[in-house]
C-alpha cells in the first residue's frame, strides 16, 4: 500500500515524538531487550570444548559417544545458568551450588543421563527437578518436546526467565511436586529425574509410554545412590539396570519446598 507524503510525514513526526518523550513502540522495545544469542552462545566456547574433550571418558566413566549429546554440551552456555558468584566453576568437573540447597550436576553426569535417554528429534521428555535449567536446555538442543517441573518457587521463576532469555521458549516449565509428574501432558517417551528418590515413583512410571525409558537416581538423601535406567515394555512391565553410583540432592515433596 502506498502512503501519501502528508501521511508519511505525520507518521515520522509521531515516531520522533516517541523518541523525544523517551517512549518507543512495543516492537522496538522488545527488539532492544532481546539478547544477542550468537554472542551469548559464543562466550567461553573454549572452556566447553575442553570440558567435552577431557571429562567425558576415562577410568570408571562410561564414554559419551552420542554426537547429539556432545554437540549440545558444547553449545549450551552452562555458566549463564549458574548464579554469578559460582560461574568460575561452571565448566569444572564438579557439581555447583545454585541456591536453596540445590546443585547443578557435574557436566559428565548430565551427559551420561542424556545419553542414556537415547533421544531423537520429536521424542517427548519430562524432566523432574528443573533446578538451574541446564539439563532442560541440553534436552531442548536435541528435541523440541521438553517439559520440566520444579517445586521450589524462586528457582521456578528464575529458570523461566533464564531459559526464555537463551531462546528456549518452547520448553514447557511448570511448578509442582515432581513425584506426581505432569499427568496433563502425559504420556512421555522419556523421563529424567535429576534428584534422588527412595524408589521409582509410581505416578512417573505410569506416565511413561510403553517402550519408554526413565533415568533416575534411587537411594537415601545424600547417600551413595544407584543411577537407574528404567524401561517399560510394550505390556507395561518394568525392568531396570544400574548405570553408575552417584550422589544427588533428594527429591523434595510438597510442604518440604516451603
Amino acid at each position: 500500500m502506498k502512503i501519501s507524503r502528508p501521511v508519511g510525514e505525520f507518521l515520522y513526526f509521531i515516531g520522533l515524538c516517541f523518541v523525544l518523550l523517551g517512549v518507543a513502540p512495543l516492537e522496538w522495545v522488545e527488539a532492544q531487550e532481546r539478547p544477542d544469542l550468537t554472542k551469548l552462545f559464543s562466550e567461553r566456547q573454549q572452556q566447553r570444548d575442553e570440558m567435552v574433550r577431557t571429562q567425558f571418558s576415562g577410568l570408571g566413566r562410561t564414554r559419551i559417544t552420542d554426537q547429539a549429546v556432545l554437540d549440545a554440551m558444547r553449545r549450551v552456555p552452562r555458566h549463564l545458568l549458574i548464579p554469578e558468584a559460582e560461574r568460575r566453576y561452571a565448566y569444572a568437573d564438579t557439581p555447583v551450588p545454585i541456591g536453596y540447597g540445590q546443585t547443578i550436576s557435574q557436566p559428565y553426569i548430565v551427559a551420561l543421563m542424556t545419553q542414556g535417554l537415547e533421544l531423537k528429534p520429536g521424542i517427548s521428555v519430562l524432566e523432574v527437578g528443573t533446578g538451574s535449567g541446564y539439563q532442560a536446555a541440553i534436552l531442548a538442543e536435541i528435541t523440541d518436546a521438553v517439559s520440566t517441573i520444579e517445586i521450589i518457587e524462586p528457582l521456578f521463576k528464575r529458570v523461566q526467565t533464564t531459559l526464555a532469555r537463551l531462546g528456549y521458549e518452547k520448553v514447557n516449565v511448570r511448578r509442582g511436586d515432581g513425584y506426581y509428574g505432569l499427568p496433563e501432558f502425559a504420556p512421555f517417551d522419556r523421563i529424567i529425574v535429576t534428584c534422588a528418590a527412595l524408589h521409582v515413583p509410581p505416578p512417573l512410571f505410569e506416565q511413561l509410554k510403553p517402550g519408554g525409558k526413565m533415568i533416575i537416581p534411587v537411594g537415601g538423601a545424600y547417600e551413595t545412590q544407584r543411577l537407574l535406567l528404567v524401561t517399560k515394555d510394550e505390556k507395561g512391565a518394568k525392568t531396570s539396570k544400574t548405570l553408575e553410583l552417584v550422589k544427588f540432592v533428594p527429591l523434595i515433596r510438597g510442604s518440604e519446598s516451603k
